[in-house]
């Protein structure tokens, strides 16, 4: 774990950036659907990262009431 995450964290955008130039190369076009995809997908990790954030400072706060299984959705 130590050297996985920085590892990860490095080549994850290399590869996004490689993959964009490929995709420009290969059919201009396209490129723009390829970026919408890929924003779509970050936007979908940012709202569950939120949502998990919130809830667990919910339940930190001492918000939830005692029912620490409840869902407020």
């Amino acid at each position: 774990m130590r050297i996985a995450k920085p590892l990860l964290l490095v080549t994850t955008p290399l590869g996004l950036l490689e993959g964009f130039y490929e995709c420009y190369r290969l059919a201009g076009g396209l490129l723009f659907l390829m970026v919408a995809m890929v924003g779509v997908f970050a936007v979908g990790i940012a709202s569950v990262v939120s949502t998990v954030r919130r809830e667990g400072r919910a339940v930190r706060s001492g918000a939830a009431g005692g029912k620490e299984g409840a869902c407020s959705s």
